[in-house]
């Protein structure tokens, strides 16, 4: 682990445990919560994430209007970091909810007041990698301070996810709800899957009449050093030799940009990766949750992981990916044989995957977590 990202943490630590909780307890004793008061925060987008946009949207349309705390804290000077976190600090000691998506580390640094409901809507759903308090990579082991403290309601995609989940983040039993992830309330609507079409004839035209095989792996390490050792592995030169029936999309993870530069040209920030799905005929993926969407649509995938040995041992998986429908290919020859063979689950297969892993996704999550 660098230098440098230990350098972070500590400082991270020092601001969570020290700074940000004399900045709440400063502002609680002018303040009274406003149950009327809705915060969305996160610290890794610009604008509205995707992982809360429909509860956003709910919102707006009953009229509330939410404060904007979603801003790339990376992009920040270090000075204007700690006082987005200050300012936050001030809005939280009085608001009535609060919706992250993500870890947030000012909503965990203090005691907070109890008429003040936090939603933890989470990014992701289904059950891979291990996250939380279950590996390093997450959350270092000398890393002092909860990091998940103060969540009154996490929603999970389906009831098998909720011990994990409560493992993982170390929740207090009962908070975690499999109420389903709010982002794949999109996945149902038919101007959403309209609009997705449009925009991905208008980026991919040169893709009529193929096959669509969209590559989308995460990233492996943590994101201060992230791999991808599948991009590494000769998948595309495999396409353009064996495969040129098939209209092939890579999409890393955003964590690869400054490794694979090539890969976020314009059309990525023309459709988004998750708009892709329905027009997706095969993917490809490795230990990303992005699977799990997909999941909705059950259509055929693989699972190409040349580093599966290694990564199970370093990160840790919570299931067996062996046993889910499709083929886990360690290498290109495998990964061929898979596409040619098509060695991936029927439709009853893959409706039961989807049901075990996702069931709660049912277009209606939205509705579930605001009633």
């Amino acid at each position: 682990m660098g230098v440098l990202f230990r350098i972070k943490q500590y400082f991270k630590m020092y601001i969570q445990n020290k700074y940000l909780p004399r900045i709440y307890e400063k502002a609680v004793s002018k303040t009274e919560v406003d149950k009327d008061k809705i915060i969305f925060a996160d610290m890794h987008s610009e604008g509205i994430p995707y992982s809360m946009q429909t509860v956003y949207d709910a919102l707006l349309r009953q009229g509330k209007k939410p404060l904007n705390y979603c801003a790339d804290i990376g992009k920040m000077s270090a000075l204007g970091g700690i006082k987005y976190m200050k300012n936050f600090m001030k809005d939280y000691a009085s608001a009535g909810t609060v919706y992250i998506c993500s870890y947030f580390l000012p909503v965990s640094s203090c005691k907070k007041r109890s008429e003040t409901k936090v939603v933890q809507l989470w990014h992701s759903g289904g059950l891979m990698k291990k996250m939380g308090y279950d590996t390093s990579d997450d959350i270092p082991e000398y890393y002092k301070g909860n990091v998940t403290a103060n969540y009154d309601l996490v929603t999970v995609s389906a009831p098998v996810c909720v011990p994990v989940w409560e493992k993982a983040l170390r929740l207090p039993k009962g908070i975690t709800k499999p109420l389903g992830i709010a982002r794949t309330d999109l996945m149902y609507d038919e101007k959403w899957l309209a609009d997705s079409k449009k925009l991905f004839k208008e980026a991919y035209p040169e893709a009529e009449d193929k096959k669509v095989v969209l590559y989308a792996p995460t990233f492996s390490g943590n994101a201060a050093h992230p791999e991808c050792p599948g991009l590494d592995a000769g998948l595309e030169l495999l396409f353009e030799k064996e495969f040129p029936e098939y209209f092939l999309i890579i999409r890393p993870h955003p964590h690869m940009r400054g490794k694979y530069q090539e890969y976020f040209d314009d059309r990525f920030s023309k459709i988004s990766t998750e708009r892709l799905l329905p027009e997706t005929d095969i993917l490809i993926t490795d230990y990303s949750s992005i699977l799990f969407d997909y999941s909705i649509f059950r259509k055929p995938f693989v699972l190409f992981c040349p580093d599966l040995s290694k990564y199970s041992e370093e990160r840790g998986l919570y299931v067996d990916i062996k046993t889910f429908p499709s083929t886990v290919a360690e290498n290109a020859s495998e990964l061929a044989t898979a596409i040619k063979e098509e060695k991936w689950g029927d439709k009853e297969e893959l409706e039961e995957f989807f049901q075990k892993y996702m069931g709660a996704c049912d277009g209606h999550v939205t509705e579930r977590i605001l009633c």
